[in-house]
């Protein structure tokens, strides 16, 4: 789906970039163009952001085991 119209940036692409380490919107915005030119999808961008980057920042406990 596309969440930034304007530059064509899509929910996959947001996804990928919480995978790649990027952590906040305006990181978002410099490296895919998401928001950059009305805002308007900030909003959904930030929220989607925020549930990638949570199903990737799980705690391990069981690495703390191994040691």
């Amino acid at each position: 789906m596309y969440v930034c119209i304007c530059n064509g940036v899509t929910d996959h692409q947001i996804r990928e970039a919480a995978q790649s380490g990027v952590a906040s919107v305006s990181e978002l915005t410099m490296r895919t163009g998401c928001g950059a030119t009305c805002g308007s999808c900030l909003d959904m961008a930030a929220d989607l952001l925020a549930k990638a980057r949570n199903t990737h920042d799980l705690p391990l406990p069981v690495l703390g085991l191994v040691a």
